[in-house]
């Protein structure tokens, strides 16, 4: 099993990962790291463990955000398919939820890279 090293907060941790997976841990790794630099930022030295636990929780807001997101485009995905209009408007709710999700993309996109 590969192991990579990784650093977060000036640290290095080694981690170990699938074979395949060290350029996905470091991407991750470096994402974390982002969060930590960012309340490092905005609130100084607090400590380590507080910086940690303060950025876990970010990015579980952040995950929790993107799920509903999900579970609202799989609803809507889900009424279209059903065929709960009719077929005249079958088109135009498919344009509005393409755009929508168009929309809801750049958004988490732009969110993500703001990261």
């Amino acid at each position: 099993m590969p192991q990579v090293a990784v650093q977060i907060n000036g640290k290095t941790y080694r981690m170990a990962c699938d074979e395949g997976q060290e350029a996905h841990l470091l991407d991750l790794a470096q994402r974390f790291d982002k969060y930590i630099n960012q309340l490092k930022g905005s609130f100084g030295e607090i400590g380590d463990q507080r910086l940690t636990v303060m950025a876990g929780v970010m990015v579980t807001d952040e995950l929790v955000e993107m799920q509903h997101k999900i579970r609202g485009l799989e609803s809507e995905l889900a009424e279209l398919r059903t065929g709960t209009t009719s077929s005249s408007d079958k088109d135009t709710n498919m344009a509005l939820a393409l755009n929508k999700t168009a929309e809801r993309i750049e958004q988490i996109s732009k969110k993500l890279n703001a990261i």
